[in-house]
């Protein structure tokens, strides 16, 4: 079956416009096109079809509505039909012509006619229908086709909005105006009340109706056709209620930084230091020696208090410097720089465990220096930041960690900003007041100037800054400042700053910074010509400027810097360059802008400048500012050279362009009239004044010449219309949840909805003006990236929108208010162009006050979006006083409040300028001498048509004022002010929650213009409330604004709009609210008949209150019989009352007028508790809850003579959460099966209730499995890996097999809680990867049934449960922050007195409590059903707090646990403290001073307090940190403060932690008194209920539950006994479950608290880990504490033996032969024991890098076996008092040196080896290589703590010149690991000697000196090497030696021959 309605045409309509129908049918409402620009006739000619899966009643009514529609503001309703099916029915079709009804029901006079023609058939669609009887969407919408499905759906939530909106939201009273949102006038647009009223009903409707309204209800939206709610017309724009301008106040900032360690540091054998500057102040670590990864975890902690902008531009400077001392400053090794605002901007404002990388600022080709991890923080006043939870085992880094570097690519490049200074037109001022300007640009801490240009006002410079700094930057802010030269201080005249993430995108398609060429407007003061400018702040770019200063033509270029050419400077110096003029084209066409504005009423203005003339000046830019602008005459052409802003010989191009314009301009034809004329101003009051305007409205008209830059403007308009529909959609969303009404996904739908519409609207509208002149490549690549964003922000928000169900709303309500942010981050255009709009105050030509308007938001253009938000609409300004005038109580009070119209638009689309204002006015033109064509804007507006009105204001009650008094109360009165008129209620005296029950009547107020635009909108009310003083005037204590709902003469007063309802509105001081105003306002014209024609008012009801009105029956709410029943339990902490003890107080309830007061408290000191419990009193209440009036509570003490003194007061102001529900007795007993260790199922229980099915087995199997893999993998993780482990080392040789079981009598308290920490971290990642696996296995078929299955959560409960088997519940917050505060039954009301301090004054809330009232209040409406009185054991003086225990003073055990405390705030000049702990309790007090921790900053105290108390004198326990010192009393660093009595009296039983596991013996004992048999026994007898039944097979049954467990337990001797405590601490675990009374009891836990110092408000100081546990000293003692005194570290040594080296690089060349040798060393020491170095004997003259040295280092240390660190004792200095003990983790260096005898000794390379994971040695040299050192992740990695001995060749490595490893040597070693016990009975000596010596090496012989041995080294180096040469030069030497003989006998031989002689 279907329904089909045929809407064809609708005619007469009134005017023109955009129209829109819709039709409604049971609900679901179908809207027609859009037809646009319709006059008298709307042709729609539309179908639409209803299936219907019921038959058409004869009652079901048909209803059709018609709108004008508007894109962006409500739609308004032209008139309904409605129409009865009957005929429908019977006959099956009807065609029909009929009139349109008004919402008066009267018929509309044009008659237009309608003609719908309603089918009604049977149709051949199948309906299917589950057997709930709802439909199901999947069987729907496969008979509809695809195209049309989103459509249903979005036409479902339509109907529901318009269905609810045919209620008459009686009940909202939440306004539209709490968020500056007025009420909609108009009951046609009872739309536009919230939508969030009366949701109850809608909903109960929606699901009776059949057919599709049986839909999904997740499917349904709230939607956008109401998603303004506030009735914002054409005509006017609201006003913005928050005054102050928020930053340039002084906050408090702490930075605190850890720096944990430096790797890869460049340099050879380093003493690195590492230097941490902010600002001007440095903190220097201290010095790690002969080490390039030092490690050293020091914190360090910066206070500042500046304003945000200063903060956030500091820049924090991390630099490594090598071997500093006192007489040195050290090296530079490189630096990490990056800006405050970059840490601030990260979520939790912090980097955690991050990398730095650093770089060397004078060579930037030099790459990376190395790295630094630290962690940074920044804690703004309030700021809470979640650290991750202190892990003790830091140091086990992963070096591919490395490139993590402060989330920044591992590339990050030098880049060069250049920003080029091409200024055109600059200044303001006279002309005998020259300047010299030049700019200053700052950016990452440095600075660049430009020239100077001599007494110049339109300098230009045409010269570029150029900064070299890291890519991608980390300071985000670049400040470009004109300064003014001068000899004495050069001072600013304006200043921008340029945000890096505005004019760049670091996506995948992003871009790298860019901007300009552009006008940049640069704002500061007024001009002042006296020596010292009182406003020079503003100048500097500090707070909102208050005038124009200067343009600056500027734009930013970026390049990346190829650091390997050989052209590029490489130091990082400002350079300053000058560049080639731009072309003028660059920034765009000049265009001829008019700015036209009407001020139709100013008021409220302050009284000290009532008595002289007061007239407003418009200026934008310089132009209309005639005090500040050039003296010369004003002519056109002199106007446009002063704005045009261009150089001289562009001018004259200018003038012959516009020649014909300037002969108008010559006629005279538009002089600007920028001023209004001066006028007194008439008295309002004894605090305001206003001026006289009445009919006659002045005008101002200013023409000016600017760059058409509007494309970028209008972009913005866009966006920010989103932006604001969607901010109003969420409040209203927050405002649901806030109030707890019904379906707030329903809104948050809606509003998803219409951010996808938006964007897609934004995608198809900003693709314009592609081809506009000016437009720079920022303007391009930004439009790209923003349709991008909102492209993808449109499909995001439409997936979202299918995700939002009711358990996730505030989840998503998170992810939408990221869009906002992203939203108005893009919104904010960089390049300016249209400078903006001031409006000045003058009085006796003074400037007084103003008003800045941006100039985008009276932006005109012919397209709807991009028209600003207040263009053409009179807008609610208020004027403020300038500069740092306006912080603080004068900012927050009105200098003047105008009704100011404005339009801005370029000067040829002027037509429309007046089309906006209020109708009824003539023009009144300036006098002409000579006719022109042109049209002349008016001076003035006279309006003839003026209507009279009565303005009624139902003031009814404020809540939760201001405290204004030192009594901690105020004296409350309201003004209201409504147009020139203004009343004030009567003052009452000593509340924060006044019931005025006034009614204000305005008579014959006059208001000007047409009778229907002001019905429709008239003008807003505001009201403000002060605290009236004996002496002085009224201090003011918020203001809020209103719009009243205006009836006129001819309509009906009556429902639906009229008696008005009273509404909520949110009072405003300053930024920060300071409460809620009840009250209804309405408007009445008074026609012919005169004030007889209107309601009557009845006169005053109350002879005490004398001529009072008050508000009448209709109004004020509805009430019922209430009764309040008053827990009194106690007083606790009360201060003196002038400077007198409380001796006798006692307490006073009072709400709406009734009251009951507490017994006496006789001897306050001696026991603060009541006597008499509970106390009730009877009140009449309004019967809408959020209506109800606060509950005051007071205190006062009864002093001597009758006298009473206030002690102080608490207001409650919303009674919901005491108001008592009856317990639900058709509650299902049957939950969830309990799924515990075996996973068993309950099936009996199920099958009991009837809900066993095939379903639930499919469930229950699923569990198993899930189960099963979760233990699997979170029990046994290592399994699988230690498998494989062991199928790879089969056993290896000398090798003893790693043993990695847990001895558990190793375990102590300690294991526990590293394992719970560990766990704490890892399950998450673990538990929900596993968990998804699992379940996805199953989702294809079981999808639907399992997660509408009670049972996934018992899935997931049971799995984390499997996990934490002998764990702590680690909480990283307080308890009370976890449970509630504790407040389950009993809870704590803070009382203040004193005056509440605003936020820049150092006053807290907390300074003003004076103490505690511990009680409660339970509310319910008369009679009382008789059940609940007739129970069992019911106690009529306890009314409605049955069974809770009595409150006499009780003694008790209490004992403290204090674990740790981490990140104590530097308390030492040396920026460390020396913390201890003190416990307080009463006046009971334990230090442990002589147990101070010397010089630590994270200690671990491991200390156990007993104390005894008697509750409830002694019940606030404060744990305090103190610093010790030598000399003066010891320094608070922080404290903490607990209530131990609300933890005592708690059902969540605190007194101490039900333990994971129940054991009699070992680490895990049970600690608690009583065992869990006794515990459950006990509960279940206080909730009376039936049980524990224990049965066979390890069940127990609690209140028709089963709980499963184990029932045997092992005793100290391995014998297992039956028992039942595993089974009762099960039900313990589960106790939440049980119906009625149950409720999470407190797991054993560690609670992490933060430390607070009362000189620090709001900062943490530190946070400490403990825990409390309480005993009553009537039950049985505890056992002694468990031990948790910290770890002591176990002795051990560690045995090296350095075998041989080999490949070692030779250094030294041979002195006789030049051959390459070395005379290698070896020297080892563990980390932090550099003076324990250790070196090998030398191995002269290797010639092969071969060393043998067969040598023992033996190194004692102590470790900590847990924290695997190594533990050092020792002095700081000679200076120091005792010792520090340091953590360090547990490395072995050693390093391969070449021994010099008359020079230093050269460093040739080094390895470190953590010895917790370090990787095994190679077998033989050749093995062993430089992956071991570089791919050592990859590599398997022993422990020489389990492994015990090791031996193997590791690779020496070092870096060379280009900064790469290289290898550098090999050393065989040995490593031999023994416990100091085992050490002492197998001694060993150093080196080679005894005991137990090693053998001598076997060196070669040309290992030796040569000094010492002369010959033999002859020998070695001459003979061997050179041995045959030396014997080839004897061989020749002999035959020469012969040769010569021979010819030196020769000749005699012969003579004697031939003589024969």
């Amino acid at each position: 079956m279907a329904l089909l309605v045929h809407l064809k045409t609708v005619r007469d309509l009134r005017g023109k416009g955009d129209r829109i129908a819709k039709v409604t049918f049971r609900g679901l409402s179908f809207y027609t096109c859009v037809l646009e620009n319709c006059e008298d006739e709307a042709r729609f000619d539309e179908m639409f079809r209803w299936p219907i899966a019921s038959r058409v009643d004869e009652n079901e009514i048909l209803e059709l509505q018609v709108f004008n529609y508007s894109k962006i503001f409500t739609n308004r309703v032209i008139g309904t039909f409605r129409m009865v099916l009957q005929k429908v029915a019977e006959e099956g079709q009807l065609e029909v012509t009929d009139t349109l009804i008004d919402d008066n029901n009267t018929a509309i006079r044009v008659s237009p006619s309608t003609g719908p023609r309603s089918v009604y058939r049977s149709s051949s669609i199948r309906v299917g229908i589950l057997h709930t009887g709802l439909w199901t969407a999947h069987m729907y919408l496969q008979y509809i086709p695809s195209s049309q499905i989103f459509d249903l759906i979005s036409l479902y939530w339509i109907s529901v909005v318009s269905f609810y909106f045919s209620i008459r939201a009686g009940k909202g009273v939440f306004s539209a105006m709490k968020l500056h949102k007025t009420k909609s006038s108009r009951d046609d647009h009872k739309k536009d009340e919230p939508a969030t009223l009366d949701m109850e009903d809608l909903d109960r409707k929606a699901l009776r109706l059949g057919g599709f309204g049986g839909l999904d209800p997740d499917c349904i939206s709230l939607a956008s056709v109401t998603a303004v709610t506030t009735n914002v017309s054409n005509k006017r724009s609201k006003p913005d209620i928050k005054m102050e301008p928020s930053s340039g106040r002084p906050v408090d900032y702490q930075i605190s930084i850890t720096v944990v360690e430096a790797r890869q540091l460049v340099g050879l054998n380093m003493d690195p230091v590492v230097c941490v500057e902010i600002g001007e102040d440095k903190k220097y670590t201290s010095m790690k020696e002969s080490t390039n990864c030092p490690y050293y975890n020091e914190y360090f902690v910066f206070d500042f208090h500046v304003p945000p902008d200063v903060m956030f531009d500091k820049i924090l400077k991390l630099s490594v410097i090598h071997s500093k001392n006192l007489l040195r400053s050290g090296t530079l090794v490189g630096t990490f720089k990056l800006d405050v605002g970059t840490v601030y901007s990260q979520p939790e404002h912090q980097f955690y465990h991050k990398w730095a990388m650093l770089s060397d600022p004078d060579d930037i080709t030099a790459g990376c220096k190395g790295y630094i991890k630290c962690d940074i923080a920044v804690v703004g006043k309030g700021d809470n930041i979640k650290t991750p939870h202190k892990n003790v085992l830091l140091g086990q880094n992963n070096v591919k960690w490395l490139y993590n570097v402060l989330g920044v690519p591992l590339e990050r490049q030098w880049m060069n900003t250049s920003i080029m200074a091409n200024v055109k037109k600059a200044f303001i001022g006279e002309n005998r007041d020259l300047v010299d300007p030049y700019v200053q640009v700052v950016f990452a801490g440095q600075r660049g100037k430009t020239s100077v240009q001599k007494s110049s006002y339109e300098p230009i410079w045409n010269e570029q800054v150029v900064f070299t700094e890291m890519f991608p930057p980390l300071c985000k802010r670049i400040k470009v400042q004109i300064r003014d030269s001068d000899k004495v201080n050069d001072v600013a005249i304006g200043t921008h700053f340029i945000d890096l993430r505005k004019i760049a995108n670091d996506g995948d398609k992003g871009f790298l910074p860019t901007m300009g060429p552009a006008w940049v407007n640069m704002y500061g003061s007024t001009r002042h010509y006296t020596l010292i400018d009182e406003h020079q702040d503003l100048n500097e770019g500090l707070g909102e400027g208050v005038s124009f200063r200067a343009r600056l033509l500027i734009s930013v270029a970026v390049e990346i810097l190829d650091t390997t050419s050989t052209e590029i400077v490489s130091s990082t110096e400002v350079q300053v360059e000058t560049v080639s003029n731009i072309s003028e084209s660059a920034t765009g066409k000049i265009e001829e802008f008019f700015l036209f504005g009407s001020f139709l009423e100013a008021t409220m203005i302050d009284r000290k400048i009532g008595d002289k003339p007061i007239s407003f000046e418009v200026t934008i830019g310089n132009y209309g500012n005639q005090i500040d602008g050039v003296s010369k005459p004003t002519a056109a052409k002199k106007k446009k050279k002063e704005g045009g802003g261009e150089s001289d010989e562009e001018e004259s191009e200018l003038i012959q362009q516009n020649s014909s314009e300037d002969e108008a301009d010559d006629d005279g034809d538009l002089v600007s009239v920028s001023s209004t004329p001066p006028m007194k101003p008439v008295i309002t009051d004894r605090n305001y004044f206003h001026l006289p305007y009445f009919e006659k409205k002045p005008c101002i008209y200013i023409k000016s010449w600017w760059q058409d830059q509007r494309r970028r403007l209008y972009n913005s308009n866009i966006m920010d219309k989103i932006a604001d529909k969607m901010e109003e959609g969420l409040n209203d969303v927050q405002e649901v949840i806030k109030t707890e009404k019904a379906y707030p996904e329903r809104r948050l739908r809606g509003v998803l909805e219409e951010l996808s519409t938006g964007c897609n609207r934004f995608v198809t509208l900003a693709n314009k003006d592609q081809n506009q002149a000016g437009r720079t490549k920022l303007d391009k690549e930004r439009l790209k990236s923003c349709m991008r964003e909102m492209e993808s922000m449109g499909q995001q928000a439409k997936l979202i929108r299918s995700q939002v169900k009711r358990n996730t709303v505030r989840d998503k309500l998170k992810m939408v208010q990221n869009f906002l942010h992203r939203l108005r981050f893009l919104a904010d255009e960089p390049q300016h162009s249209i400078p903006d709009v001031f409006v000045w105050m003058m009085s006796n030509n003074k400037r007084v006050a103003y008003a800045r308007i941006p100039s985008k938001d009276i932006l005109y253009s012919i397209v709807d979006e991009e028209t600003g938000k207040d263009c053409g609409k009179v807008k609610a300004v208020f004027l403020r006083l300038p500069g740092k005038k306006g912080f603080g109580p004068a900012g927050w009070t009105v200098q003047a409040k105008m009704e100011i119209y404005l339009w801005l638009g370029l000067n040829k689309q002027r037509k429309d300028f007046l089309s906006g204002l209020p109708n009824g006015f003539e023009e009144n033109k300036a006098p002409r001498t000579s006719p022109c064509l042109q049209s002349v804007p008016p001076v003035s507006l006279v309006y003839n048509m003026k209507q009279v009105f009565q303005l009624r204001a139902h003031m009814y009650q404020a809540r939760s004022l201001f405290a204004a008094d030192s009594s901690g109360l105020s004296d409350p009165f309201a003004r209201v002010f409504f147009s020139t008129h203004s009343q004030v209620t009567e003052v009452l005296s000593e509340t924060l929650c006044p019931t005025w029950d006034q009614l204000l009547v305005f008579e014959d107020v006059e208001l000007f213009g047409e009778a229907g635009e002001l019905r429709d909108d008239p003008p807003i009310i505001v009201v403000e409330v002060y605290d009236q003083d004996t002496v002085g005037k009224a201090e003011f204590i918020g203001r809020t604004f209103a719009k009243p709902i205006t009836k006129m003469c001819d309509e009906h007063y009556g429902p639906p709009r009229f008696p008005p309802q009273l509404e909520y509105y949110q009072i405003y001081r300053g930024n920060s609210t300071a409460g809620d105003l009840l009250a209804a306002f309405e408007l009445l014209q008074i026609g012919q008949g005169g004030r007889a024609e209107l309601p009557p008012i009845d006169g005053p009801t109350d002879s005490e209150r004398g001529p009072i009105l008050p508000v009448p029956m209709g109004i004020r709410p509805i009430l019922s019989r209430y009764r309040i029943e008053v827990l009194f339990w106690g007083l606790r902490d009360l201060r003196r009352v002038n400077l007198a003890l409380v001796d006798r107080p006692r307490v006073d309830i009072e709400c709406a007028g009734r009251g009951v007061q507490s017994a006496l408290i006789q001897n306050y000191k001696k026991n603060p508790n009541f006597s008499t419990l509970v106390k009730w009193f009877e009140v009449d209440l309004p019967e809408n809850e959020l209506l109800h009036p606060p509950l005051n509570v007071r205190v006062v003490d009864c002093r001597a003579f009758g006298r009473y003194t206030l002690v102080g007061s608490h207001a409650v102001t919303s009674l919901r959460r005491f108001i008592y529900s009856p317990p639900d007795k058709t509650h299902n007993n049957w939950a969830s099966a309990v799924l515990v260790w075996n996973c068993s199922p309950t099936f009996e229980r199920a099958s009991q209730c009837g809900q066993t099915s095939m379903h639930t087995c499919n469930i229950y199997l699923l569990c198993q499995l899930a189960c099963s893999l979760i233990r699997r993998s979170l029990l046994y993780p290592q399994n699988e890996e230690k498998e494989e482990k062991k199928k790879k080392k089969k056993k290896k040789k000398g090798e003893v097999e790693e043993d990695d079981e847990t001895d558990e009598s190793m375990l102590d308290w300690w294991s526990k809680y590293f394992a719970s920490i560990e766990t704490l971290m890892e399950v998450r990642n673990r538990f929900c990867s596993i968990l998804f696996c699992s379940i996805l296995f199953f989702s294809v078929q079981f999808y639907s049934i399992l997660f509408n299955s009670i049972l996934f959560n018992s899935i997931l409960f049971c799995s984390i449960l499997l996990y934490s088997i002998a764990l702590y519940s680690v909480y990283n917050k307080e308890l009370e922050a976890e449970y509630d505060n504790f407040e389950d039954w009993l809870h704590t009301f803070n009382l203040y007195r004193g005056k509440a301090g605003d936020d820049d004054e150092a006053a807290l809330d907390d300074d003003r409590i004076v103490g505690r009232f511990k009680g409660s209040m339970c509310m319910y409406k008369l009679p009382l059903s008789e059940e609940i009185t007739r129970e069992v054991g019911f106690d009529p003086n306890m009314g409605m707090f049955q069974s809770i225990p009595h409150n006499d003073p009780i003694n008790v055990l209490v004992r403290v646990f204090v674990v740790r405390a981490t990140d104590l705030h530097p308390a030492d000049v040396n920026g460390k403290a020396d913390p201890y702990v003190v416990i307080k309790l009463g006046k009971s007090e334990l230090k442990d001073k002589e147990n101070y921790i010397s010089k630590q900053l994270n200690p671990v105290f491991g200390k156990a307090f007993d104390m005894e108390a008697t509750f409830p004198m002694e019940s606030m326990l404060t744990v305090s940190v103190y610093d010790w010192d030598l000399v003066g009393t010891d320094d608070l660093i922080g404290e903490t403060k607990i209530d131990l009595e609300n933890r005592f009296y708690s059902k969540h039983r605190a007194t101490c932690g039900i333990a994971n596991s129940y054991s009699v013996h070992g680490y895990n004992v049970w600690r608690d008194p009583m065992k869990p048999s006794q515990i459950l026994a006990k509960l279940c007898k206080e909730g009376k209920l039936d049980g524990p039944h224990y049965g066979p097979g390890g069940r127990v049954k609690v209140a028709n539950r089963v709980f499963m467990g184990a029932t045997e337990i092992e005793d100290e001797n391995g014998l297992k006994k039956q028992t039942d405590e595993h089974l009762a601490l099960t039900v313990l675990k589960h106790w939440e479950e049980i119906p009625r009374v149950g409720c999470k009891l407190i797991p054993e836990h560690v609670e992490t608290r933060p430390l607070l110092n009362p000189d620090h408000p709001g900062i943490e100081q530190g946070r400490i880990e403990m825990w409390v546990d309480m005993f009553p000293m009537d039950m049985p003692a505890p056992g002694p504490a468990i031990d948790i005194s910290p770890r002591k570290p176990k002795k051990y040594e560690l045995r090296v033996i350095i075998w041989n080296t080999d490949e070692v690089i030779l250094e030294d060349d041979d002195y006789f032969t030049g051959e390459k040798s070395s005379d290698i060393f070896v020297r080892g020491w563990l980390k932090g024991q550099q003076e324990d170095k250790q070196d090998t004997d030398v191995h002269y003259h290797s010639l092969t890098g071969e060393g043998n040295f067969n040598w023992r280092f033996v190194y004692p240390f102590d470790y900590l076996m847990a924290e695997e660190k190594i533990v050092i004792s020792k002095k700081e200095s000679m200076f120091s008092w005792d010792e520090t003990e340091y953590k360090i983790p547990a490395r072995l260096t050693l390093q391969v040196w070449d021994a010099d005898h008359f020079s230093a000794d050269d460093f040739l390379g080094a390895i470190e080896l953590d010895l917790n994971r370090f990787p095994r040695g190679a077998k033989t040299a050749k093995q062993c290589s430089i992956n071991m050192v570089q791919n050592q992740a990859e590599l398997p990695c022993i422990s020489i703590f389990k492994q015990k001995r090791v031996k193997g060749w590791w690779p020496f490595v070092a870096r060379d010149e280009n900064d790469e490893m290289e290898l550098t040597g090999k050393v065989e070693a040995e490593l031999h690991l023994m416990s100091a016990e085992e050490a002492e009975k197998s001694p060993v000596g150093l080196g080679r000697n005894e005991p137990d010596p090693l053998e001598k090496p076997n060196r070669p012989d040309t290992s030796l000196m040569w000094f010492v041995n002369p010959l033999k080294s002859i020998r070695y180096f001459i003979w061997h090497n050179y041995r045959w040469l030396i014997l080839k030069a004897l061989g020749l030497l002999l035959l020469l030696l012969l040769l010569g003989l021979f010819l030196y006998s020769f000749p005699g031989y012969l003579v004697k021959k031939m003589l024969g002689a």
